[in-house]
C-alpha cells in the first residue's frame, strides 16, 4: 500500500479560495485565517518504480503541485479528510486507475482518493463541527480515517439468499402498515393488501422481499404516475372560480368528442393528455410519431440536407431529479441530465441540445437559517449547477439556456428540471415487437448500490431523515454515456434494435420488465461494479448509463462486437418467453415470479376528491412587482426591477455550461458584443454528420411562481402562453409548436383543496391548448414537493418546441441605432386570460415579418415589464433607447403576452404601438432622465454575483502585444497529398470528435475517428498499437477537445498524455513530426495533453519539469463557456499560414483549465521565437487580463502556442466549433482558416 499527498502550490490552489470565502461568509468564521486543500491517494498493487512514475506523471504535475508521503500540518492548523462512502463512484480515483493502467500496461490497480482540508486560525471545537457539517454531505461522503486501510479491495461477505416474507399472506391491515413503515415502502397499505390477496389467492405462497421491493418501485408514483392516475370522483367549485369551471366544461365537451360512449374516469393524467388526444382525433397532429415505445415526445420534421428534404424524427423530453438533488446536489443534478438524455437516446436519436430550469429558495440566506434536515440553499444551488454542468460538459451536450427561479416555497424541496432535444433520420429508427426467443442485452455501465430505492425515494414526502438515504442517489458517468451515444448513432446498429429502454427508475426490474409481457431475467449475468450485491439490489439498482435493447437472438454477437468497438460492455441478461410472467432468477433460484396481468394493474387505483378554491382578489397580473417603490424615482424603480432575484442576470450561472460543443448552437446563450442578452428561446441546428442544413429547432420554457401561488389556473395559462410567445419572438411559427409539461406539486394526501391545485393548473394548460390548437405531447409529473409543513409553489412549467429556419431566427439584443421600437400587446379578457384569437393573428403577422427580415430584434416581455425588457435588449450591444415619458405608459408593470420589437420602420400590425427609438448613446433615456447602460448592467448583474461569480481579478498585470512576421521555418512536404488524412483519437471523455472530423473534411481533408478501448489490459495494448499504426498512415494527428477521463485525477489531459508517452505511440508521433513532414493539432483538452507531454512548446515528448510552461485552472475557479476575441500573433505555424498578423477571430472557449502559465522570461523567449501563436484581446485587438476578454487569466493573454518548428499547434479556443448560422447573435468574424491552412500545407 502506497500513500501520496498532493497539494497545489499557493499560486494554483484555485479550489481553496471559493471554499475559504464560503466558510467565512456563510458560517461567519472570522477566526478562519487560511485554508488549504490537499489530495490524498492510496494505491495498491504497484511496484516501487511504477508508483514513482504514477506519482510524477499522473497524480501530480511538478509545475503546480508539491508531493509528499506524509501530511505536513503546522501547530496552529486543524485538518480533516473527506472521502466517498464505500460503493459510491469516485471519478477521480477511477480515472487515476485508468491512467495508471496505461502507464503500466497491466491490470488496472486499486486506487482510493480523499480530500484533506487544512484550516488555519483559532477555531473552536464547535467551529470545526460546523465546518464539517457544511463540507461533508453524509448522503455520499464521510469523514475519512487517518490510518491507511489494510487493503483497498472490497471483500464483502457473500450476501444471504433473498428473504421470503413468511406470514405475509396472513397479515391484516394494521400489520401491513407496520411492515410498510419497517421496510420504508412508498406504496400504500391498500397496495400491500392487494399484494397479500394476490399471493394468497393466485400464487398460494408468501412473496420474496425482492418481489415486494420491486413492486414498490414498479408501482411508484415516479414510475407509474399513481397520483396522476387516481380516479377523481367528486369535484366542487367555490364561488369565484367561474373561469376554471368554464375550462372544466370545455374539457368535458372534448371528452365526449374523443371518447364517445366509452366510460373513462376523470384523472389528472386525462386532463394532461386530452389536448393531444383531441387534436389527434381532429387530424391537427399529423406530424406526431405514434409508437409502442414511449421514449420521448417525437414528431416528424422535414429537414433540408444540401437542398434536399429528408424525414427526421425530432424528440424532446423533460426530466426531474428534485429529491435526489435536494439531498445530494451534484449527483442528483448530474443524473437529472443523464436521465433526460437517455430517454430520447433509447429512441435511437442523437441528443444535441439541453436546457436547465431550476427552482430554489434565496441562495443568499445565511447558513444559520438553514432548516434542520436540510442542506443550505446556497450549497444546493452551487453544487447542483456544478453537477449538471459537469455532466453536460463532459458528454458534449451544448446547454442553450439555464434559468433558476426563486421562491421561498422551494425550500421545501428543490426543483431540478432538465430538458433535452434530439433528432435522427427517420430511416434509422426501427420500431419492432417482442417475439418469443428474442434476447435482451444490457449495454453500458455496471450495476452498484447507487440509486437503490431512487424511484420510491422520489415518490415519498421529504422528511428530516432524507439526508440519511445515501443509496437513493445515482452517480453519473458521462464518458460512458457518450460512448453509448456514439454507438447508437451508427445506422447499422440502430436499425437492428427492435425495442430499447433506458435504465432509469427501477433498474433491471423496470427497464427490462417493461420490454415484453413474458420475460426470463438472469441477475447472475448482470455485470457488477463490485461484489456483495444481493438479488434485490441487482433487481432495483438505478445505476446509470445502462441501456436494455431487444434484439433477435441471431444478432447477439453483432451487438457485442459493435459495443466493444466503442469501448462498451454488452451482456446477454434476459430472454423473451411466452408464459405471460415476469421471472427473475439469482443464484439459479427464482426471486421474482409474477403474472404480467397482476404487474400491469399498477396496484390499487386510488380515488380522490377535488375542491377548486378561488384565488385572492389581489392579483399580481398587470402590476409591478412588490419591490418597485410607488413614489420612487425612475432610477429607483429600474433598480428595483433589475435587482429582483427573478429578473437579475444569471450570466455567472450560465457560463458554467458548455454552449458551443457540437458546432450547432444558432443563438448563443448570451448575445451581443458584450454577451449579456439571453435569447428568449434556445436554437440549435439539426445534427448532421455530413452536409449542410438551414433547419433548426427552437425550445423555450415558461413559468412564474408568483402568479402560480396566487392562482394555479392562471399560473399554468401564463406558463404555457409564455413558452409559446418566446418561440414566436425567436422567429418560430405558432402553429408548428408542440408542448411538453412539467408538473411539480405538494404531496396531496386526501385533502380536496390540495388536489384542487394541480387540477386547476392542468385545466389552465388545457384551456390554452384548446384555444391555440396546440398540444402537449409529453410531460413529467412530480407530486412529492413537501417537507414537513412546507410545500413547493404549485408548479407547472411549460416547454415549447418548434422547427424553424436557422437563417430567420431572431434574438432580443438591439441591432442598430435609429430603429423603431414598438410594443405589441395582446389584450386580456375579463378573467385576466389572454385573448387567444388575437394572439394567433399577431403571432402570424410577427412570423411573416421575421421571416422576411423586417424585424431586427424581438423580446417576449414578462414580469419585469418594459423596464426589464428595454434593459435586456440594450445590454447586448450597448445600444441605447430614447423615448418621451408620455409614450411609455406602465413602464414597470407585468407584461406577459406582449412583445418588444425593433424594426427599421414602424410596425404595421395589430396591437403595435411605437414607443421610442434605438439610440447611439449607450443609455436608456426616458424624458429628461438618462440611465447609463453600464449602471443598469451593474445593477442587473449584482444580486447573484456572490453565488455565481462572473468576475475575477488577475494577479498578473504584465502584458505585451506580440508580433512575429518571419513566416514558417519549415518547407512544404516533399510529396503533396490530395486529401491529407487526420487521425482523431476518441479517448474516454472526448466530446469534440464529430466537430473536429467535420472541420477537417470541410477543409478538403480526410478524417478518421479512432476509439481508444481500455476495458481490459488486452484492449489497452490493442488500442495503443492501433493508434500508433493509424498515426503512421496519417499526415495529421488531431487531438480534440473534451474531458479525457473526466479531467481527472485533479487535472486535465492526463489520460491522453499517458497514452502519448507510451513507447509505441511516442515513436509514431515523433516519426510523424521529424521524418514524415506531418502536423499535430490539439484544441482545448488536446492542447492540455500536448503541453503536458512537451510537444508544445518543445516539439518532443518529455517528462515534465518544475519550470516548464503549463495550463492550469482558470482564475475564476470554475468552468467558463463564452466567446472570446483572439488575435494572430505569429505566422510561424503552417496551421496559421492563411491568417495575417493582427487578424481577429471570435471563437468559443469552454474549459476549466485554460490558464497558460510560464515565467515571464520563458514567455518572452517563446514570443521571440514566434511560438506565441494567438492572444486573447478586446474587440480592438488589444491583449489584456480583463476577464471579459481573457476568461481564464492566461499570462500575457496567451491563447495558443506552437512547437519551435511550428508543426505542432496547441490552442484553447474551439476553432472547429463554427458553421453557417452558428452563434448568429454574436457579432464578428467567427471563421478562423485554421483547417484550410493545415490541409493546404500538404497540397
Amino acid at each position: 500500500m502506497d500513500r501520496l499527498f498532493v497539494e497545489k502550490k499557493p499560486e494554483f490552489n484555485s479550489a481553496a479560495a471559493p471554499l475559504y470565502r464560503d466558510l467565512r461568509t456563510s458560517l461567519q468564521l472570522g477566526a478562519l485565517q487560511s485554508l488549504r486543500i490537499i489530495q490524498r491517494y492510496d494505491l495498491e498493487g504497484l511496484e516501487k518504480s511504477q508508483f514513482e512514475a504514477a506519482s510524477r506523471l499522473i497524480l501530480s504535475e511538478p509545475q503546480v503541485d508539491t508531493v509528499s508521503d506524509k501530511l505536513s500540518i503546522a501547530e496552529d492548523e486543524h485538518w480533516f479528510a473527506v472521502e466517498y462512502l464505500p460503493g459510491q463512484f469516485d471519478q477521480r480515483a477511477d480515472s487515476a486507475a485508468q491512467c495508471v493502467q496505461i502507464l503500466t500496461q497491466q491490470q488496472r490497480p486499486l486506487i482510493a482518493s480523499a480530500q484533506v482540508i487544512v484550516l488555519k486560525g483559532p477555531l473552536t471545537t464547535n467551529d470545526l463541527t460546523r465546518i464539517k457539517e457544511f463540507t461533508i454531505n453524509k448522503v455520499d461522503s464521510r469523514e475519512a480515517p487517518l490510518e491507511p486501510p489494510a487493503t483497498l479491495a472490497l471483500t464483502p461477505s457473500p450476501p444471504p439468499d433473498v428473504e421470503i416474507l413468511s406470514g405475509f399472506r396472513d397479515r391484516d391491515e394494521p400489520s401491513l402498515e407496520a411492515l410498510r413503515k419497517t421496510l420504508g415502502l412508498a406504496m400504500s397499505v391498500a397496495d400491500l393488501a392487494f399484494c397479500r390477496d394476490y399471493f394468497q389467492n393466485e400464487e398460494d405462497r408468501d412473496p420474496s422481499i425482492t418481489e415486494i421491493r420491486m413492486l414498490d418501485t414498479y408501482w411508484s408514483d415516479h414510475c407509474r404516475h399513481t397520483t396522476f392516475l387516481t380516479r377523481i370522483e367528486e369535484i366542487s367549485f367555490d364561488p369565484g372560480t367561474d373561469p376554471i369551471k368554464e375550462s372544466y366544461d370545455l374539457y368535458q365537451s372534448a371528452r365526449n368528442l374523443v371518447y364517445g360512449e366509452e366510460q373513462r374516469p376523470v384523472t389528472l393524467m386525462d386532463i394532461a393528455l386530452l389536448g393531444m388526444k383531441q387534436l389527434r382525433k381532429s387530424g391537427e397532429l399529423a406530424n406526431l410519431e405514434v409508437s409502442r415505445e414511449i421514449n420521448a415526445a417525437s414528431i416528424v420534421v422535414p429537414v433540408d440536407v444540401d437542398g434536399q428534404d429528408e424525414e427526421w424524427l425530432v424528440m424532446f423530453k423533460n426530466e426531474t431529479h428534485n429529491h435526489p438533488t435536494e439531498i445530494e446536489p451534484f449527483g442528483g443534478a448530474a443524473t437529472c441530465l443523464g436521465g433526460a438524455i437517455r430517454d430520447p437516446l433509447s429512441g435511437r436519436s442523437y441528443v444535441y441540445q439541453a436546457m436547465r430550469v431550476t427552482g430554489a429558495g434565496d441562495p443568499r440566506v445565511p447558513f444559520e437559517e438553514t432548516l434542520p434536515g436540510k442542506l443550505p440553499q446556497r450549497k444546493i444551488c452551487q453544487v447542483a449547477a456544478q453537477g449538471y454542468s459537469s455532466y453536460g460538459n463532459q458528454i458534449g451536450l451544448p446547454t442553450g439556456q439555464v434559468s433558476e427561479v426563486y421562491h421561498p416555497g422551494y425550500v421545501a424541496k428543490r426543483m431540478e428540471v432538465g430538458a433535452v432535444i434530439a433528432a435522427a433520420p427517420r430511416e434509422n429508427v426501427f420500431r419492432g415487437e417482442p417475439a418469443t426467443g428474442d434476447a435482451i442485452l444490457l449495454i453500458g455501465g455496471r450495476t452498484g448500490r447507487d440509486g437503490v430505492g431512487g424511484a420510491t425515494g422520489s415518490s415519498k414526502e421529504h422528511t428530516d431523515s432524507a439526508l440519511e438515504n445515501s443509496a437513493e442517489v445515482q452517480k453519473g458517468d458521462a464518458p460512458t454515456e457518450r460512448k453509448i451515444q456514439r454507438l447508437f448513432r451508427n445506422p447499422e446498429f440502430a436499425r437492428r434494435i427492435k425495442v430499447c429502454n433506458d435504465f432509469g427508475a427501477g433498474g433491471v426490474s423496470v427497464a427490462i420488465g417493461e420490454i415484453a409481457d413474458s420475460l426470463e431475467i438472469n441477475l447472475d449475468k448482470v455485470p457488477k461494479k463490485y461484489d456483495g450485491l444481493d438479488g434485490t439490489e441487482l433487481a432495483i439498482s438505478e445505476s446509470q448509463e445502462r441501456m436494455a435493447v431487444l434484439v433477435e437472438a441471431a444478432d447477439i454477437d453483432f451487438f457485442i462486437a459493435e459495443a466493444d468497438k466503442e469501448n462498451l460492455e454488452c451482456t446477454h441478461v434476459a430472454d423473451v418467453a411466452d408464459h405471460g410472467r415476469l421471472r427473475i432468477s439469482w443464484r439459479g433460484k427464482p426471486v421474482v415470479d409474477l403474472s404480467r396481468q397482476f404487474l400491469d394493474t399498477n396496484g390499487v387505483q386510488g380515488s380522490g376528491r377535488v375542491r377548486v378554491t378561488a384565488p385572492p382578489e389581489d392579483s399580481p397580473l398587470g402590476r409591478a412587482i412588490e419591490s418597485v417603490p410607488e413614489n420612487g424615482t425612475l432610477e429607483d424603480k429600474f433598480a428595483a426591477v433589475l435587482t429582483d432575484l427573478n429578473s437579475a442576470s444569471q450570466r455567472g450561472l450560465g457560463e458554467m455550461f458548455d454552449g458551443s460543443v457540437g458546432a450547432g448552437t444558432v443563438l448563443w446563450p448570451f448575445g451581443g458584443a458584450t454577451q449579456s442578452t439571453p435569447p428568449d428561446a434556445m436554437a440549435c441546428k439539426i445534427p448532421l454528420l455530413e452536409g449542410e442544413t438551414d433547419t433548426c429547432t427552437l425550445m423555450s420554457w415558461g413559468f412564474n411562481p408568483r402568479i402560480a401561488s396566487w392562482s394555479p389556473y392562471h399560473g399554468a395559462i401564463y406558463a404555457v402562453t409564455e413558452s409559446i410567445c418566446r418561440i414566436v419572438s425567436t422567429g418560430g411559427k405558432l402553429s408548428d409548436i408542440r408542448l411538453t409539461l412539467q408538473e411539480y406539486f405538494e404531496k396531496l394526501h386526501d385533502d380536496p383543496s390540495r388536489w384542487g391545485k394541480p387540477f386547476s393548473a392542468l385545466l389552465g394548460a388545457y384551456h390554452v391548448q384548446n384555444a391555440l390548437r396546440l398540444a402537449a405531447i409529453g410531460g413529467k409529473d412530480s407530486m412529492s414537493g413537501s417537507f414537513n409543513e412546507l410545500d413547493v409553489p404549485p408548479t407547472l412549467v411549460s416547454f415549447a418546441v418548434a422547427p424553424a429556419r436557422c437563417s430567420t431566427t431572431i434574438s432580443p439584443e438591439f441591432k442598430r441605432t435609429d430603429s423603431t421600437v414598438s410594443l405589441v400587446t395582446v389584450p386580456r379578457d375579463s378573467h385576466l386570460r389572454p385573448d387567444f384569437e388575437a394572439l394567433i393573428r399577431i403571432a402570424d403577422q410577427l412570423h411573416r415579418l421575421s421571416s422576411s427580415g423586417e424585424i431586427l430584434s424581438m423580446h417576449s416581455l414578462g414580469e419585469g415589464g418594459l423596464a426589464s425588457g428595454l434593459a435586456r435588449m440594450a445590454a447586448g450591444n450597448e445600444i441605447g433607447f430614447k423615448a418621451d415619458e408620455q409614450t411609455i405608459p406602465g413602464l414597470f408593470r407585468e407584461r406577459y403576452v406582449s412583445f418588444l420589437v425593433e424594426s427599421p420602420s414602424p410596425l404595421q400590425i395589430e396591437g403595435a404601438v411605437p414607443i421610442g427609438k434605438t439610440y447611439s448613446v449607450p443609455s436608456i433615456e426616458i424624458g429628461s432622465t438618462s440611465l447609463p447602460i453600464s449602471d443598469l448592467l451593474e445593477q442587473w448583474q449584482s444580486p447573484l454575483k456572490e453565488i455565481y461569480r462572473s468576475k475575477a481579478d488577475s494577479p498578473h498585470p504584465a502584458m505585451e502585444t506580440f508580433r512575429y512576421h518571419e513566416g514558417p521555418r519549415i518547407k512544404a512536404p516533399k510529396e503533396s497529398v490530395a486529401r491529407p488524412l487526420a487521425i482523431i483519437p476518441a479517448f474516454p471523455g472526448t466530446n469534440s470528435e464529430y466537430d473536429s472530423a467535420r472541420s477537417i473534411r470541410d477543409a478538403g481533408g480526410e478524417a478518421e475517428i479512432l476509439v481508444f478501448r481500455n476495458l481490459t489490459s488486452d484492449a489497452v495494448d490493442e488500442s495503443l498499437q492501433a493508434l500508433a499504426n493509424a498515426i503512421r498512415r496519417a499526415q495529421i494527428l488531431f487531438i480534440p477537445g473534451g474531458f479525457s477521463a473526466g479531467d481527472e485525477p485533479d487535472g486535465s489531459g492526463k489520460f491522453i498524455a499517458t497514452v502519448l508517452r507510451s513507447p509505441v505511440v511516442r515513436d509514431a508521433v515523433m516519426e510523424l513530426l521529424t521524418e514524415r513532414d506531418g502536423l499535430a493539432l490539439g484544441i482545448c483538452n488536446g492542447f492540455q495533453a500536448l503541453i503536458k507531454t512537451g510537444l508544445v512548446p518543445y516539439g518532443e515528448i518529455r517528462d515534465p519539469e518544475p519550470d516548464a510552461p503549463t495550463l492550469t485552472f482558470n482564475d475564476i475557479g470554475r468552468h467558463v463557456s463564452c466567446y472570446v476575441t483572439t488575435r494572430i500573433a505569429s505566422n510561424l505555424s503552417p496551421w496559421l499560414s492563411r491568417c495575417g498578423i493582427d487578424d481577429l477571430h471570435h471563437i468559443p472557449v469552454s474549459h476549466g483549465e485554460g490558464k497558460f502559465y510560464a515565467s515571464s522570461e520563458q514567455i518572452l523567449e517563446l514570443a521571440a521565437n514566434g511560438q506565441v501563436a494567438t492572444q486573447y484581446c478586446d474587440h480592438a485587438g488589444v491583449p489584456g487580463m480583463d476577464i471579459r476578454h481573457n476568461p481564464n487569466g492566461s499570462l500575457f493573454a496567451i491563447e495558443g502556442i506552437t512547437s519551435p518548428c511550428g508543426r505542432v499547434l496547441g490552442k484553447m479556443a474551439h476553432s472547429e466549433r463554427r458553421g453557417c448560422n452558428v452563434a448568429r447573435n454574436i457579432p464578428g468574424e467567427k471563421h478562423q482558416p485554421l483547417f484550410e491552412s493545415g490541409i493546404g500545407y500538404f497540397l
